[in-house]
C-alpha cells in the first residue's frame, strides 16, 4: 500500500522504547525515533489515536524522523495499559476517565524530553490524531511547551459538558492558545465535522495566533490511518504535504 511519507531506509533511523517524567514525575512509556546521523533538529510530538501507540503511530514517529525531526510518541495509557479489545466502550470509558491536567503534564513532559535530545535545535512541534488531536489542542491552549500544533480531526473539541477530569471545556480554552494551530478535518466526519472545526478556528482566533483549518473533500475520519478502511490515500498524501510544510514553517532551527 503507498503511504505517504514512506521510509525507505531504515538503517538510517535510530529508533527505541523508553521512558520519561510525565506528569507528577511518574514514567511513561515513549517511542523516540530519530535520524543516525542527526545534526540541530527540531522535535515532533506525535499523540495516538483512542486505540494507543501501535505500529502505525510507531511509524508515523519514523516518518517525521525520515525528514530530519526527532519524534516522540508517548504512550497516554501508560498507567492504564491500552484498553482490551472491549469495543469502543471500553475505549471511551479509559479515555474519559484521564485527568486533562495529567495529559498535559505528560506532553509538557515530552516536549521538555525533546528539549533535552543531543541534537535538540529549533522548536517542538505537536500533532495528533482522533483522541490525540483534541489533546494537542488541549495543550497548545493550556502550556506554552509546545511551538506549533496540528489537530487531526480531534473528537468532541466542541462538547460543553464537563467531568472531574475535563473540567472546562476545550473550546473554552481556545482564546489561550499559545502557538501557531493547524485544524484538519475530513468533509465526511461527523466528530469532528467541518463546522465544528470552523468553532474552534474561530474561537482560537481570539488568541491572536495563526490558525489555519484544513478539511479535506471524500474523506472522513481518521483518513490518515492506513491500518484502517477509514483510508484515504488522496486526501492522505495531501495532507502530508500540508503538515510537514506548516511544521517546518515555523520549527526552524536556532
Amino acid at each position: 500500500m503507498s503511504v505517504p511519507g514512506a521510509v525507505t531506509d531504515p538503517d538510517r533511523l535510530d529508533a527505541r522504547e523508553l521512558r520519561y517524567a510525565g506528569h507528577g514525575g511518574d514514567g511513561v512509556h515513549a517511542y523516540l525515533a530519530a535520524p543516525a546521523e542527526a545534526e540541530a533538529a527540531a522535535g515532533v510530538i506525535v499523540v495516538h489515536e483512542a486505540f494507543g501507540l501501535n505500529d502505525h503511530i510507531r511509524d508515523l514517529a519514523r516518518r517525521f524522523a525520515a525528514l530530519g525531526y526527532t519524534a516522540v510518541a508517548p504512550d497516554l495509557y501508560s498507567r492504564e495499559g491500552t484498553p482490551a479489545d472491549g469495543g469502543m466502550d471500553a475505549v471511551l470509558a479509559t479515555m474519559g476517565a484521564m485527568p486533562d491536567e495529567r495529559i498535559v503534564g505528560d506532553l509538557v513532559g515530552a516536549a521538555a524530553l525533546l528539549r533535552e535530545q543531543p541534537s535538540a535545535g529549533g522548536g517542538v512541534g505537536c500533532v495528533g490524531f482522533c483522541s490525540g488531536g483534541r489533546q494537542t489542542l488541549l495543550a497548545a491552549c493550556s502550556s506554552t511547551a509546545i511551538d506549533a500544533a496540528v489537530d487531526c480531526w480531534g473528537g468532541r473539541v466542541t462538547a460543553l459538558e464537563t467531568s472531574p477530569e475535563r473540567p472546562v471545556p476545550v473550546l473554552d480554552l481556545a482564546a489561550d492558545l499559545a502557538c501557531p494551530l493547524l485544524l484538519v478535518g475530513g468533509a465526511e466526519d461527523g466528530n469532528p465535522s467541518p463546522d465544528d472545526l470552523r468553532r474552534v478556528r474561530d474561537a482560537a482566533a481570539a488568541s491572536g495566533q495563526d490558525v489555519e483549518l484544513e478539511i479535506y473533500p471524500d474523506a472522513g475520519h481518521a483518513f490518515l490511518a492506513d491500518y484502517r478502511p477509514n483510508y484515504r490515500p488522496q486526501a492522505a498524501f495531501a495532507l502530508w504535504a500540508r503538515m510537514t510544510a506548516f511544521l517546518a514553517e515555523r520549527l526552524h532551527a536556532t
